[in-house]
This record gives C-alpha cells, structure tokens and sequence, in this order.
C-alpha cells in the first residue's frame, strides 16, 4: 500500500516507544519541523495512559502499519472503531459524562509544556495546562520554588529569585512535625493569594487529567504539604477544599508531585482532610467524580479506618456511629463495606456482619496507612464566612 505524507490526523500506526518496542498509537496533531518541510507527529498510544503522549518524529513510525479506517470525520466523533479500542483513554476519568470528555479530551489533546523545572527537580510533563497564551508550546517551563511563580528561562527565575523573600508558601501554617521527615503544612487562602494559588492550579494542571481547567480560586483553600530543610519549604503536594460546600465536600483537587510519589503523601493529604473534617464536626467526602485511581485511594483509606473502628468495638455498632467517629459519609462507609462483603440488608436496614477473623485478615490485605497524621499536631481553626465578612466590614 502506498503511504500518503504527511500522515492525516486520526491515522494509527506502529510507533516505537522509549523502551524500543512498537506499540500501535493515534496521530492526534502534526507539525511542521522548525525551518524544515518534514513532519513530526504527536501521537497517543492506545494502550497507555495519555500522559504518555509525545511528539515524535518520522523515523519512529511503522509506515508498514498505517491504518486510515478510524480518520475522524468533520463531526470529530470519531467512528464506532475508535470508540471501542479506545476506552482505555477513559480509565483515569471515572463516570464524567461522555460528550464533556470528548470535548475535554479535543481540547487538551495535546501537551503545551513538555517540562518543568521546580527547585531541585526537572520534570516531565502529563497533561495540557491552560496557561496564558504566551507560554504554549514551550519546552520547559521554570518554576520559582516558593511562591510558584513561572518563567521561560532560568535565567528570568534566577532574577526572580534573587528578589522573591518567601521560603514557603505565604499562608498559615496549621501542621508541624519535625520527627517525621520535617513536614508542614500551610493554609493558603485563595482569595489572599490569589496569584500563588493560580499558579498552583497551572502546575497541578500539567499532572492531573480533569476536565476542570480553571478554578475560581477565591472560593478555596489550598492546603499546601512541604518536607523541609535549611534552604526552606519544599512543596511535596496539596489538597484543596471550597470554604463552604452544600454538598459537604472536604476535598475537590489533590496531588502530589511526580517526584514526591510513592512515599505516602497521597494517604496524608487524604488523611489530612478527614482529620480537618473531624476538627469541623462534620462528616466529609471527596468531590466526585473520582477518577479510577482516586476511588482505589479513597477505598483504601475508608476500609483501613472503618475496620480499625471494628476491629476494637464490641457489640454492635450503627454506620451512623460508625460516620460520628471517622468522619466519612455514610453512603461512603455502606459502598466501602458492601464492597468487602462485610454489610447485609435485611428487615429494611443495613447491618454489619464480619467476624473478628474476616476483620483482621482484610485489614491487612488493605495494605499500609503510609504516611500518618499526627492530629495532636494540627493547629486549626475551621473557616468561618461570618469572621471573614466581620474582618472585611473592619
């Protein structure tokens, strides 16, 4: 078959990957090389998470692979064979309704930053970012350390730095623990620090995959984790939370930072926002929709604390005073429980049935809480809209 280039938009085709081998990818984009008439491609593979998508150049395609039946028409729905060899495009996005993904996923089909640079760390890039128009398509993207400010070159941050007096993030400090690798962490208002918080929203954007582009940041707190050292705070990751939620939201946005990983600070910051919660006396849950990846987190930490509860309490005990102490929603601890196989319906109510045995065997199949928060060392005072209405008439 004669391959026609440059190849169109929609086209799958064998591309080779970092490791060597071919993996069959999407065209989602091309482009011209700089001063060139030759091509380069952003692909997606079809089989990987989408923050693995990249630019690559011709040589890396298999042009004996190339397949044009999934072309996307004028429509951009793409035809039924897309649809079904793509769903794993989906996995990451839990149950967001489909035409909002659609339209999410055209919109942010292509990365605009390919790196960062944030104190010691240089790191590739996952996801598109709405950031201001200037800085699209750049090859890396300099972050000052401490109050998140953004640059195209080092040497604009160097200039910055040198004049920037933060060495953490410019709010209030509601965590301390200097016997577990030196962590705080700072209440950071979005109305206060507007143009910290919007800068974190821009970096967080580069690693996670919502179809939430812009936060309206005054509404917010920001509850920024960091381990630190003699130089200053180092920010580790965040959760952030509306001041004042109907739906009784204790978390909307959580990450951490590629380079942070895999060393428990998810489960803090999950942990964290419970414990506030507990501070509040009110019961919380996340923000929905939960990506597949949040819902393992969050079922993780609901079955540890719910069969730490259960595994000391004799006689019988009610989800609702199950929710009094740990703080996590009802419909929260039914699914969690009705997914361990641990709670029954019957004559028009649910009751808890797991025998100490079943209990302690799936508590450790639950894995490690991993990084612990130490409530003794929280020091908090909820947020208060009538204080702040107060502060404002004074």
């Amino acid at each position: 078959m004669q391959v026609q280039l440059p190849l169109q938009i929609g086209t799958r085709v064998d591309c080779r990957w970092r490791d060597g081998e071919y993996y069959t990818a999407r065209v989602v984009e091309r482009r011209l090389l700089d001063g060139s008439e030759v091509h380069e491609y952003y692909v997606h593979y079809l089989k990987f998470n989408r923050r693995m998508d990249e630019w690559v150049k011709l040589e890396n395609l298999n042009l004996n692979t190339v397949d044009v039946a999934d072309i996307e028409g004028p429509d951009n729905k793409g035809s039924k064979k897309r649809r079904a060899g793509d769903e794993l495009e989906d996995e990451h996005h839990g149950d967001f309704d489909p035409n909002e993904l659609r339209q999410h996923e055209e919109f942010t089909k292509v990365k605009n930053v390919d790196k960062i640079e944030l104190g010691r760390y240089e790191l590739e890039t996952w996801y598109f970012s709405p950031l201001p128009p200037e800085y699209n398509n750049c090859k890396c993207l300099y972050f000052a350390e401490y109050d998140l400010a953004f640059f195209k070159t080092r040497d604009e941050m160097i200039r910055h730095l040198r004049k920037c007096k933060l060495q953490h993030p410019p709010g209030d400090e509601i965590y301390r623990n200097n016997t577990s690798r030196n962590l705080t962490s700072e209440q950071v208002d979005g109305k206060k620090e507007k143009q910290y918080c919007q800068n974190l929203c821009y970096l967080a954007k580069l690693f996670l995959d919502h179809k939430t582009l812009y936060y309206d940041v005054d509404l917010f707190l920001f509850y920024v984790l960091c381990e630190n050292d003699e130089r200053g705070s180092h920010i580790v990751g965040y959760f952030s939370k509306e001041k004042c939620s109907e739906e009784g939201y204790n978390l909307a946005c959580i990450l951490t930072l590629p380079s942070y990983q895999r060393k428990g600070y998810g489960k803090f910051l999950i942990a964290m926002s419970y414990e506030l919660s507990k501070i509040e006396g009110k019961v919380g849950t996340p923000e929905r929709p939960l990506s597949d990846l949040g819902n393992v987190s969050y079922r993780g930490y609901w079955t540890r604390e719910l069969l730490k509860v259960l595994q000391v309490r004799e006689g019988s005990v009610s989800i609702k005073e199950l929710s009094d102490i740990t703080a996590i929603k009802t419909d929260d601890i039914i699914s969690t429980l009705q997914h361990l196989n641990l709670i029954q319906y019957q004559k028009g109510q649910h009751v808890i049935c797991a025998a100490p045995s079943v209990i302690d065997r799936t508590l450790k199949a639950a894995g490690s809480p991993g990084l612990e928060v130490d409530p003794s060392k929280i020091v908090w005072t909820p947020y208060s809209a009538e204080a702040e209405y107060r502060q404002f008439r004074n």
